[in-house]
């Protein structure tokens, strides 16, 4: 094998991506808690931009919401697929995603109340309902072949709806102020992206111009703007034929390596920068921690699972294809994942109280790191002892 090929081969892998992912994790802890976080933290805090059109952000921001929805562009687009011609085709399996996002929220709330209700710390009860989207793809990138395609999928729409339902949350109970006129201009560029959709323009040049005002508009209202990649992505067209490529999937394809290789590595990289100090590792017996850590690992596993159990059991859901309960638990696991969406939520919950923020911080990296560890063991050992669910 050249060269070449070999890069070639690397590069069109899905566990690659998530072996870069992690690698970006353990460097950007490393930087913070070296000579040189300092000053790493100082370049993320620096404006870029121009004032004209107030487009003036610090790069962290830059990052999380620019470079981040065309992340939920990407995935918007593969939901919006197998919504279409795939595995969400049927209300029964497209269902299963909403109950289990529902639970996956509730429950981890109810956790975190239950362990800070009255306390000081009461205010974060949104810090565990948080999926990290890239995050738990990635984790279940590595396992390649090894779990259904199915399970993929669900893993993806269930993350789509918790982080919308974050965002609402965000929106309603953690935002200061709505500006509604940049939000109803959101809505009529929303309009619009769905009335080219409806009379077939499938040039993709007339829905990205749009969509880039849509995120300006949705960044000025006060929701974070990265639900304009989903917006976005649900108006462009696409097909159930094999035989023309629709303008969803030209996309989509020209979007993979970008968001894989790039897009995600530097959110990585730049978002997991965590300065270690005493303060935080007292935390994690605390309240605060016990609540986060018992929300993320146990609240996203139980919330996920139960309200997928009570779906089925009713008939309105079912399993996905060709998986098993056993997978289910993992993914439960998977969602436990909550790092940026989940420290974004705490930044908002104990504004200027640094050693609060401090503490949440690190209760979130643990239970993300406990949340990946397991659920990635669970899939793994579900692969081995249910061979034929494996999907080629």
């Amino acid at each position: 094998m050249n060269l070449t090929l070999y890069f070639k081969k690397f590069f069109n892998s899905s566990q690659s991506s998530g072996i870069i992912l992690i690698l970006c994790v353990l460097a950007s802890l490393l930087i913070a808690n070296s000579s040189a976080g300092e000053g790493f933290q100082s370049f993320l805090d620096n404006n870029v931009g121009t004032h004209l059109f107030h487009l003036e952000y610090p790069v962290s921001i830059w990052i999380n919401d620019g470079l981040m929805a065309i992340f939920f562009l990407l995935v918007g687009l593969e939901i919006k697929r197998e919504m279409v011609e795939g595995e969400l085709s049927s209300f029964k399996n497209a269902s299963l995603p909403i109950f289990a996002a529902v639970g996956g929220m509730l429950v981890p709330a109810l956790i975190y109340t239950f362990f800070n209700f009255g306390t000081e710390y009461a205010n974060g009860w949104g810090i565990p309902m948080a999926t990290d989207i890239a995050f738990s793809l990635a984790i279940v990138s590595m396992l390649g072949k090894r779990i259904p395609n199915s399970i993929k999928i669900f893993l993806a729409a269930l993350a789509i709806v918790d982080d919308l339902g974050a965002i609402l949350v965000i929106a309603i109970f953690y935002t200061d102020q709505i500006h509604w006129i940049y939000l109803l201009l959101s809505a009529g560029v929303t309009l619009l992206l769905f009335l080219l959709n409806f009379f077939k323009v499938t040039k993709l040049i007339f829905y990205i111009i749009p969509g880039l005002f849509l995120w300006y508009f949705l960044h000025h209202s006060g929701i974070h703007a990265t639900i304009a990649g989903v917006v976005l992505a649900f108006s462009i067209p696409t097909n159930v034929s094999n035989v023309t490529i629709s303008p969803l999937e030209k996309l989509e394809h020209k979007l993979h390596l970008p968001v894989n290789f790039l897009i995600m590595p530097i959110f990585a990289l730049t978002n997991t920068n965590i300065a270690f100090n005493s303060e935080m590792v007292q935390g994690v017996t605390s309240t605060l921690g016990l609540g986060i850590i018992g929300g993320l690992v146990a609240g996203k596993l139980l919330g996920i699972n139960l309200f997928s159990f009570i779906a089925i059991k009713m008939k309105l859901s079912s399993l996905p294809q060709n998986s098993s309960w056993t997978q289910m638990i993992g993914v439960g696991l998977l969602a436990g994942i909550g790092f940026t969406m989940s420290i974004f939520i705490a930044l908002l919950s104990f504004k200027d109280q640094i050693p609060i923020q401090d503490e949440a911080k690190f209760a979130i990296l643990i239970a993300s790191f406990l949340s990946a560890v397991l659920g990635f063991t669970v899939l793994r050992m579900s692969a081995k002892k249910d061979p034929n669910l494996i999907e080629n």
